[in-house]
């Protein structure tokens, strides 16, 4: 029976573009649940926008010295194109800076005031004086009281995922000047959390214990376990939504109190532009609301939003939080503010009209329960030994054989054998097991199922053989061909919410236009025929391309790159050592050599012994260098070498000198050049102080 749900994805930041991160925590598995849900015969309002005044923002904004505006304006146009041409199917994707959201939010702040349900206190807050103002959320940063990281935001620290004040950091920091804040008084409202705190533990812990997720149910249920406190919904800020009420002068809502109101207002937007009453998508007990978000959001959308939905008193509250971890990205942490990313548009760009291979990528290996990580050589693996040789393989197969022994019309069978009526049987459960995994939000389960059903598909292919029975049993080989295109024909449906690029080419291919139905996610299911005999299919089009290692190593090369600068524009610069006098300095001995020989010095990764003419001998020098710099590459390099440096024994062989260093601006290692006092390197590079080696 047909159900109206409302499908809402976390707003994302309008700082920067979306990355893999985005995409695996929250926007693939809330749009394969919808589109599996509009498949299905439901009603669907699949709801996302642009954040737009979150306090990353006005930094960016400051760094880059336009305004606020130029920065939501900007990414908002990238993110919203970013995710057209990526296929997510938003019925709606709005941004909190437009008018409605604005009339919204302060309607529902409001309503919240004059019910009594906020709490006015004058506390004292983080306050940077060099800078006149508060340090609210991203503004300060410190040590996370829970987990001790040092990089903790004001609001969250992203280590641990925990949710906390400014005031609750240790040793803060102010981002802006980095000056240590000071306290200052301000009047602010707050949502008194604890007095909702009965009716949180009777509707999550003990309404929703079974069908929420473990790493859900588990961080709720830590925050109401440790006790439930105010928290403010209004900020010191100039950039935002105005506090609506007498005494709110300068002060605007609280990030996390306007950007959930997002979904609603987003909606209303929706529903205007398409003639649909919103209300029946928010207020309406028969709808099923459905919040998808990654970890750190998990506090907000199951404690602080529900609890102003409880206190406004009229919206339904959500039934499913299906939030997943994180995902990391080659053994390393996704850092936006390092640039260790792979975002949307470069891999549109990169790999044009290859959307597919991503989603299946990030849904094969998403981070449903614990955090995964994503690496190059598994999406190339995902891509040439699933989509290329399984369901590609199979897909190619059916049609151009079709197209072979019938120009392109399905065969009428004949007798159905006991193999086939199985294979068929089969074909039609698949809906039931993938409808199973989808409605327990295991996509990463059901992705896998789909892929069984080509599996099928190849299996049965590989044991009937129709090239060989071709020449020997014609019926038999029209019978095969029928079955087979059935399975391609399911596989055409099915496939939609994981690879709908895929989808729709296949189903071009299969020419499904011509049907009276047969897309439909319950034909595969109610139907025996889903091609019927004598309909004429295209010709055969790749669905699926093999990745090859140049283009992988590319973007493994993308990602060093961006580690090495990240590394460069962040290395710490020593300090400056004690003075010396001149008389100190001509005690030093440094004169012009050339190596003669160099090999690696066993059982060690970062030494080679050197045979070095110093124009007054011939010595042996021990150099940590092997790191940066293969034997055969330096032997015949001339260096500058201190010689009267007293001896040294490593690793049991006497080191008679050192040679001097530098690095580039890339942090890679160089010897100067003491015939032009530049560094020899295979790149350009500047000086930054002489090493020891």
């Amino acid at each position: 029976m047909s159900k109206r749900y409302t499908i809402t994805a976390a707003l994302p930041y309008t700082n920067g573009p979306i990355h893999i991160g985005h995409l695996a925590g929250v926007y693939v598995p809330a749009d394969i649940y919808s589109r599996y849900l509009r498949l299905t015969g439901n009603d669907v309002a699949f709801i996302c926008g642009s954040d737009e005044h979150g306090v990353p923002i006005t930094i960016k904004a400051k760094k880059e010295g336009v305004t606020p505006q130029d920065i939501v304006d900007k990414y908002h146009a990238i993110i919203k194109q970013s995710f057209e041409d990526f296929g997510i199917s938003f019925d709606n994707y709005s941004r909190t800076s437009a008018k409605i959201h604005h009339n919204t939010a302060s309607e529902f702040f409001k309503t919240l005031y004059d019910k009594n349900e906020f709490v006015e206190e004058v506390s004292e807050q983080l306050y940077d004086a060099e800078a006149n103002q508060f340090l609210a959320d991203r503004f300060v940063t410190g040590t996370c009281p829970k987990c001790g990281f040092e990089e903790a935001y004001g609001d969250q620290c992203e280590n641990c995922g925990t949710s906390h004040n400014a005031t609750d950091l240790i040793n803060p920091k102010s981002a802006i000047t980095g000056n240590v804040p000071t306290l200052k008084e301000t009047k602010h409202w707050f949502l008194p959390l604890n007095k909702h705190e009965q009716f949180l533990k009777e509707w999550i812990l003990e309404g929703h214990k079974k069908d929420w997720k473990p790493n859900v149910y588990g961080q709720v249920k830590s925050w109401i376990d440790d006790g439930l406190r105010p928290r403010a919904v209004t900020r010191d800020l100039d950039w935002g939504i105005p506090v609506p009420v007498e005494g709110g002068e300068g002060k605007v809502l609280y990030v996390w109190f306007d950007a959930p109101i997002g979904y609603i207002s987003a909606t209303k937007e929706w529903a205007e532009r398409e003639g649909k009453n919103w209300e029946d998508y928010w207020k309406d007990k028969n709808t099923s609301l459905i919040h998808f978000i990654g970890k750190d959001n998990i506090v907000f959308h199951c404690i602080i939003f529900p609890a102003m939905l409880k206190a406004e008193g009229t919206y339904i509250l959500p039934e499913n939080v299906p939030a997943n971890e994180f995902l990391n990205l080659e053994g390393n942490k996704l850092s936006t503010s390092k640039n260790w990313a792979v975002w949307l548009p470069d891999y549109l760009q990169d790999f044009p009209n290859q959307q597919d291979v991503l989603r299946y990528a990030l849904t094969a290996n998403a981070p449903e329960s614990k955090d995964n990580d994503f690496t190059w050589k598994d999406f190339q693996a995902r891509n040439n030994n699933e989509l290329v040789a399984i369901f590609g393989n199979f897909i190619n197969r059916v049609v151009v054989l079709t197209n072979k022994y019938y120009n392109g019309v399905v065969p009428e069978p004949s007798d159905l054998s006991l193999v086939d009526q199985e294979t068929l049987a089969a074909v039609k459960a698949y809906p039931y097991v993938i409808s199973s995994s989808i409605e327990r939000y295991r996509f990463r389960e059901a992705s896998q199922e789909l892929m069984n059903l080509a599996r099928l598909g190849n299996k049965y292919l590989a044991d009937e053989e129709p090239w060989k029975t071709i020449k020997t049993d014609e019926e038999r080989t029209k019978t095969v061909m029928f079955v087979a295109l059935q399975i391609a024909s399911a596989l055409g449906v099915l496939s939609e919410p994981f690879l709908p690029f895929t989808s729709d080419k296949l189903k071009n291919i299969l020419c499904h236009a011509k049907l009276d139905s047969t897309s439909q996610w319950n034909d595969v299911t109610k139907k025996d025929i889903l091609l019927p005999a004598g309909h004429t299919i295209g010709k055969a089009e790749l669905l699926f391309s093999k990745i090859e290692d140049k283009t992988i190593q590319l973007q493994l090369d993308k990602l060093e790159a961006s580690k090495k600068a990240n590394e460069a524009a962040n290395k710490t610069i020593e300090p400056q050592k004690d003075e010396i006098t001149f008389d100190d300095f001509t005690k030093l001995d440094i004169r012009v050599g050339t190596i003669l020989e160099a090999e690696k010095m066993p059982k060690t990764k970062k030494l080679l012994v050197l045979k070095v003419d110093t124009g007054i001998d011939i010595r042996t020098i021990v150099s940590g260098i092997a790191e940066s710099f293969k034997p055969e590459d330096v032997v015949g390099k001339r260096v500058t070498v201190l010689v009267n440096l007293a001896p040294r024994k490593l690793r049991g062989v006497e080191s008679q000198g050192m040679i001097l260093m530098t690095e580039n601006e890339q942090g890679d290692l160089v010897f100067v050049n003491p015939d032009t006092s530049t560094p020899l390197s295979a790149g350009d590079g500047v000086s930054n102080g002489l090493k020891i080696s």
